[in-house]
């Protein structure tokens, strides 16, 4: 399903994507978004993949005025594992009648399907109220709309790893090398969103350590600082 209805969660990963998905939802009719759900990882304390503390995303959760619902995954985590976890953390949104989850997907058919049909066994729908947008398009709408956001991981298969520390923006844009997805929806880059029109107020932050991690991954660090 594309057009949500009722009470929805919307996953949240703190980035760009997830942000442009709420902004969509919060401008449409016939939903109530309930909370945020936003995996992390146990001992890195950190929002998994995006790898941004979990301090920050806190500040993202009370500037958005959402209630924010943290499922622990284990490192290295089976499948299993992960889905246990992910489904004892809605079965209680099942009961107070929230009807589905939005995800900030935009074109990967096998990962749609995949949440769907997981959601599906425990009663739930899915949402992706950004599917199939132009993912050009989609870039510069996030910038044009007053978001900012900061490039937190790169896979340096894909990027050279001084893409990561960057501002999401059109001098990144331009930079991108051909093949690159302007959203980095094949996995190419993640970012953490600090500011727009979602926020009640920016996230303050500020550029830390950066560290390459499986000798792939390159992790830039955000700080908070307010």
């Amino acid at each position: 399903m594309s057009r949500a209805e009722g009470k929805i969660l919307l996953a949240w990963s703190s980035g760009k994507d997830s942000a442009m998905a709420l902004h969509e939802l919060q401008q449409s009719s016939g939903c109530e978004i309930v909370g945020l759900l936003t995996t992390i990882t146990e001992g890195y304390q950190r929002v998994s993949i995006h790898g941004v503390r979990e301090e920050l995303l806190d500040s993202q959760g009370a500037s958005i005025g959402l209630p924010l619902t943290k499922v622990w995954i284990p490192q290295e985590s089976s499948l299993d594992e992960y889905e246990r976890r992910m489904g004892a953390a809605l079965d209680p949104f099942v009961s107070q009648g929230v009807s589905g989850v939005a995800f900030g997907d935009i074109f990967l058919e096998d990962l749609r399907k995949d949440r769907e049909d997981k959601l599906a066994r425990a009663g739930l729908a899915g949402f992706f109220p950004i599917w199939k947008r132009d993912t050009t398009e989609l870039a510069q709408r996030f910038i044009s709309a007053g978001f900012k956001a900061i490039v937190t991981c790169v896979d340096t298969e894909f990027l050279d790893a001084s893409f990561a520390g960057r501002a999401f923006d059109e001098q990144f844009l331009a930079d991108l090398p051909a093949g690159v997805d302007p959203c980095g929806e094949n996995g190419e880059f993640h970012s953490f969103t600090c500011d727009g029109p979602i926020f009640s107020r920016p996230i303050a932050c500020r550029k830390g350590e950066v560290v390459l991690r499986d000798n792939r991954f390159c992790f830039c660090d955000l700080i908070a600082t307010a």
